[in-house]
C-alpha cells in the first residue's frame, strides 16, 4: 500500500473511478487499520488518535450544549430530547457510551437531516436491499424497535458507500470515524445534508484545511470554547 500509494492517489483524484472499482483495486482499504494508515500517508495524521483525543476533550460541552438546547421548544430541541433521554436509561455511561450519543445528536443540533444516512434494520438481508445509498450507516440491531434514534448495543454497523456495504464494526462511533476516513481517502464529496457534522469532524476536531467556517459551525466553535 505503501508503494502504490501515488498511483492511487493519482487514480482516485484525476480519474475518479467508482468506488466498488476502487475497492477491488485496492481491497486493503476495507481494513480499519489500513485505512487509517491511508489517512496518514494522505493528511499525517493519525485518524483515531487525533479525532478521539479533540472528541473526549469536547464531550463535556457538548453535551451540555446539548442538553441545554433540548430544554428549549422546536423539532430540534425534541429531537435532541430523545437522543438524551434513551442516552440517560443507559446503565453503562462510560465513553463509549458517548461516543455513540454525540455522532448521533451533533446533526440534529446543527438542524442537519439524518434520516437519509442513520438508517436501523433488524435483519441483516435488509442491509442489502439497499436503493441508491451514495453514503450510509447501516445500523443492524437485534430488537424491532427500529424507531429508536441511537441504539448502544447493535449487532453491528456497516459503511455503504455507493451501495455497497465495504466495512461493518462493533460500535457506532467507529463506523463513522471510518465512514469519514473513507470520504477523506476516496477523495469523496460530503453528502450535502450532513456537510456541516463532517467538516466540524474535519475542520474543528481535526484542524485539516480550517479555512473559513459556515455561521453555523462558527457559532459551535465559539460555544466549545466559551
Amino acid at each position: 500500500m505503501e508503494t502504490t500509494f501515488p498511483l492511487r492517489r493519482q487514480t482516485i483524484v484525476m480519474s475518479c473511478p467508482p468506488v466498488k472499482e476502487l475497492l477491488d483495486l485496492w481491497p486493503a482499504l476495507k481494513m480499519e487499520s489500513e485505512l487509517y494508515a491511508e489517512f496518514q500517508r494522505i493528511t499525517n495524521q493519525n485518524l483515531p488518535n487525533t479525532f478521539y483525543a479533540e472528541l473526549d476533550r469536547h464531550l463535556p460541552r457538548l453535551m451540555t450544549l446539548f442538553r441545554q438546547k433540548a430544554s428549549k421548544t422546536g423539532k430540534t430541541a425534541d429531537a435532541l430530547a430523545e437522543i438524551l433521554r434513551i442516552h440517560d436509561e443507559q446503565d453503562s455511561h462510560d465513553i463509549h457510551t458517548k461516543r455513540t450519543t454525540v455522532p448521533h445528536a451533533l446533526p440534529v443540533y446543527l438542524r442537519e437531516d439524518v434520516s437519509g444516512f442513520f438508517r436501523t434494520c433488524t435483519d441483516e438481508s435488509d442491509e442489502l436491499e439497499l436503493e441508491v445509498v451514495e453514503v450510509a450507516l447501516f445500523t443492524v440491531i437485534s430488537d424491532h424497535d427500529t424507531t429508536s434514534p441511537v441504539h448502544y448495543q447493535p449487532v453491528k454497523t456497516s459503511v455503504v458507500i455507493e451501495s455497497d456495504a465495504v466495512v461493518s464494526l462493533p460500535r457506532f462511533g467507529e463506523a463513522f470515524l471510518v465512514m469519514f476516513g473513507l470520504i477523506y481517502a476516496l477523495h469523496l464529496s460530503y453528502p450535502k445534508a450532513l456537510t456541516n457534522t463532517l467538516k466540524f469532524t474535519q475542520k474543528i476536531l481535526l484542524g485539516l484545511e480550517s479555512g473559513k467556517l459556515s455561521p453555523r459551525l462558527q457559532t459551535l466553535k465559539n460555544d466549545l470554547v466559551m
